[in-house]
């Protein structure tokens, strides 16, 4: 009888030993008691958050730094489908800053379903976004307490690597799907803190997307947070404070439209097409897409002004400057302004030997820009590193020899960007600027301060402006447009 009793405790003992966590089970353990036990979160089926808050203007601030430019969101609307991995967000952004398209509410609708992303424009016409930004967007579902635990309590998920870090204890997740993600629990209250995934950027690498919780409130049986603040590196692009959450209401129709559905996948970077129109001698125009570039001719060697976008963009540029100028070497690239658009090629120029030429304030900016790793999608700079050569403009700065002479000036006061640069050919008197003036454009909200900066150079006689964006058009069509924008 004692040897029967012996054994039960020592099976008991045995099964007990074996059924205690792992300490990263015992992390996810804790966040789904705190949040309101497992099987309450394994029944979820649907999650709709609605709020206001603010998306911040990621890359195009007025200074590389700077954080101020928002625009405010109104009609926030998130609905979740948890099982089926869909997700539509309906919001309206206003700038609270002088935007290029106008200050106009924007209305988005933008939506997951599986591996389709999908936009539907006003008009109610949908299109499938690229594939990165659709795999952002998956992720970007399990950026949320509820998302992110009960992916964590599947079976299929993989956890790894626990810790303890700022008086939180983290844990890293693989999930059944195998998104990887970072989760952090408050030590003391075991709710969710944030979770990180990582992603490409093009300007800024390998990136972390940090969502932060807080604000607990009680939601039908589970604890939600009323507050949720996404980082984009250390760039903050969403800060959400919720109104009203919903725990298995109706979610509508998530499922990607017809037109999305059917549309091909795309990496998001076309193909490159560059046109070359020489608009004076030793000048030409490479345009052919939305940035547009010019190169440059001296008595022995070549200039690009902007090598825009991104590395596809960039090469292309950099391989037409060199067709049509074979015997010559391409040594600079001078960049406009740090806008991620137009720097977006710059890892690309250096990755060629070429000297960036650019605003003083900006150098810091281009120099961290270069440092940056991109191991999740190497780009031509990771496969063919260089070390970065920088001049700086501050004010003014002339290039010239027996060919050809071009001056460079920053652009003062702008409300665009304080690291612009225009470039002005006094014999030719043509003038390149950037993003300031878009002849043809329905808005021109920053050409009184290019018709002012030009003032202030009474040696700047222009006929024509050579734009970044837009077409070639007369000096008279600025005039014209900061009169009109005057009378109004």
């Amino acid at each position: 009888m004692k040897r029967v009793a012996w054994l039960v405790l020592f099976a008991a003992a045995t099964w007990s030993a074996c059924a205690q966590s792992t300490p990263e089970q015992q992390v996810i353990n804790d966040a789904a008691a705190a949040l309101g036990g497992s099987g309450r979160i394994q029944a979820v089926k649907t999650l709709v958050i609605e709020g206001e808050g603010t998306n911040g203007n990621l890359g195009q601030d007025l200074t590389p730094d700077a954080t101020s430019q928002m625009f405010t969101v109104t009609g926030y609307k998130r609905a979740v489908d948890v099982a089926a991995g869909r997700a539509r967000i309906e919001q309206t952004r206003t700038p609270n800053f002088t935007y290029f398209q106008g200050q106009a509410p924007q209305k988005q609708v933008l939506g997951i379903d599986g591996n389709v992303g999908y936009n539907v424009a006003a008009n109610g016409s949908a299109t499938r976004v690229p594939d990165p930004v659709a795999n952002d967007r998956k992720a970007e579902i399990y950026h949320h307490p509820i998302t992110i635990v009960r992916a964590a309590l599947d079976p299929a998920a993989k956890l790894s690597n626990p810790r303890n870090q700022d008086n939180q204890s983290v844990v890293d997740i693989t999930t059944g799907n195998g998104l990887k993600f970072t989760l952090a629990i408050d030590s003391t209250t075991k709710l969710p803190t944030r979770v990180v995934s990582m992603t490409d950027n093009t300007n800024l690498g390998d990136v972390a997307i940090e969502t932060s919780f807080a604000d607990y409130q009680d939601v039908n049986g589970l604890r939600l947070p009323a507050r949720l603040t996404t980082k984009t590196d250390k760039y903050t692009t969403a800060d959400l404070r919720v109104m009203k959450q919903t725990i298995d209401g109706e979610a509508g129709d998530l499922a990607a439209p017809a037109a999305a559905a059917s549309a091909a996948a795309t990496s998001g970077v076309p193909p490159a097409n560059v046109t070359a129109q020489e608009v004076a001698k030793g000048i030409w125009w490479l345009a052919g897409q939305s940035h547009h570039s010019v190169l440059v001719e001296f008595s022995d060697h070549l200039t690009l002004i902007e090598t825009p976008q991104n590395d596809t963009r960039a090469l292309a540029v950099i391989a037409k400057a060199k067709e049509l100028r074979p015997n010559k070497p391409l040594t600079q690239v001078v960049v406009t302004h740090h806008h991620f658009d137009h720097s977006g090629g710059v890892r690309a120029a250096v990755s060629e030997g070429l000297t960036l030429i650019a605003q003083k304030a900006s150098a810091p900016f281009y120099q961290e820009a270069v440092a940056r790793p991109h191991t999740i999608v190497p780009d031509a700079l990771a496969k063919n590193a260089k070390p970065l050569k920088i001049e700086t403009v501050d004010g003014e700065m002339i290039l010239t020899d027996k060919a050809m002479t071009v001056n460079l000036y920053n652009l003062v006061g702008s409300p665009h960007a304080d690291t612009l640069l225009m470039a002005y050919f006094p014999k030719e008197r043509l003038l390149v600027e950037a993003d300031v003036f878009t002849p043809g454009a329905m808005v021109a909200p920053f050409a009184a301060n290019l018709l002012e900066n030009i003032k202030k150079h009474p040696n700047l006689k222009v006929d024509r402006i050579v734009p970044i964006h837009g077409t070639i058009a007369p000096y008279s069509d600025l005039v014209k447009t900061v009169g009109a924008i005057s009378t109004n």
